[in-house]
């Protein structure tokens, strides 16, 4: 059985670097990020690039996307010959080296301008996304949960991160209503069973709500079992509460109804 083709979704932050990527065929990531967020779903077999506010009328969405060829470890000297030698330049870097970018025939759009970080992903998540948050793959009842989600029409962000003081926290899935913002947390079996977590997540929950933030956390059992009897209904009142939820190029929110049938109160004007 063939193994799962692995792609990493990078940020080009400048033009440069869409330029190095289309001209030069390759993409660099310290290797210190690597370590920290990306290590244990390294190395990927595929790149994809977000392209994020700084290009204007075509940011905020992934249009390009390439096959890895190779992947080495260098010293920022030698990606840039041509710059100083300076502290900078000793910096380690992993170079991907791809063949030419092939364009994406539909954008994977970005509804909201929001900042991200690399998403890691499937080759099958990915010739699949409509937009970003289909692209996550975190876990299976964070998937479970977003597709419920996507047929109730409910514009969740995932994976939205968040600063508060000086910390930042990463949600699994954030709403933003009317009067208030919602962090959805999908507790696994593994979460229960980590007494250490409980202090640091209370914490965490603390500094949320100070920031305006109401969290609700829905466990395995929550979100296999009874997600039509209690998560979606929990999750629906929560948002209507709040004045219902907050969109773009909406005059007034939008409501839900709170019935199995899941019909929708349009409150909203184009």
């Amino acid at each position: 059985m063939a193994l799962p083709q692995e792609v990493l979704v990078g940020i080009l932050n400048t033009r440069l670097d869409l330029e190095i990527a289309r001209d030069r065929h390759w993409y660099r990531i310290p290797v210190d990020s690597v370590n920290k967020f990306l290590k244990l779903r390294w190395p990927p077999q595929w790149i994809a690039f977000y392209q994020p506010g700084t290009f204007g009328k075509q940011a905020y969405a992934v249009r390009y996307y390439a096959q890895i060829n190779q992947i080495s470890e260098v010293f920022r000297w030698e990606l840039f010959p041509e710059l100083p030698n300076d502290y900078q330049s000793k910096k380690r870097y992993y170079k991907l080296e791809f063949s030419s970018l092939q364009r994406l025939p539909t954008p994977i759009v970005c509804r909201r301008a929001r900042h991200l970080v690399f998403i890691q992903t499937t080759w099958k998540k990915f010739t699949n996304a409509v937009e970003i948050n289909d692209l996550y793959d975190e876990s299976p009842l964070e998937d479970k949960l977003w597709t419920e989600f996507k047929k109730l029409e409910i514009n969740a962000e995932r994976q939205e991160f968040v600063t508060v003081k000086n910390s930042t926290y990463a949600l699994d899935f954030a709403i933003y209503c009317t009067y208030g913002k919602i962090n959805i947390e999908t507790d696994g079996d593994t979460w229960h069973a980590d007494k250490e977590r409980i202090p640091l997540d209370n914490e965490r929950d603390n500094d949320l709500q100070t920031n305006g933030w109401h969290t609700l956390r829905f466990n395995t059992y929550h979100i296999q079992e009874k997600m039509t009897e209690y998560c979606l209904p929990t999750i629906i009142e929560n948002i209507n509460r709040l004045g219902g939820l907050k969109e773009e190029g909406r005059v007034f929110p939008r409501s839900i109804k709170s019935n199995s049938s899941a019909e929708f109160v349009q409150l909203s004007l184009f």
